[in-house]
């Protein structure tokens, strides 16, 4: 429970912003990440693993499974991004 309530303030920042900017930050991580192979596109993505991995542990109780697979899925691509860029 101190994940979620330690998660609010930044819950309810993100709730208040435009419906399209959290899209647009994850956007411009990933065409920055998928540009600049190496540190910066590992770090980029990496960033975007996290984000993923911080909402899907939030949200688990509450979606469905195939919501659950279909987020780890996203989950475990972009961890593999971030993996693959570092061999670079």
């Amino acid at each position: 429970m101190r994940v979620e309530h330690a998660s609010d303030p930044l819950l309810r920042r993100i709730a208040t912003a435009p419906r399209a900017l959290p899209v647009l930050i994850v956007l411009l991580l990933l065409v920055v990440g998928a540009v600049f192979r190496g540190v910066v596109g590992t770090v980029c993505f990496g960033l975007c693993g996290l984000l993923v991995a911080w909402l899907l542990y939030l949200a688990w109780p509450r979606i469905a499974p195939i919501e659950r697979m279909m987020r780890g899925a996203v989950l475990l691509l972009a961890v593999a991004l971030a993996v693959v860029s570092a061999g670079m």
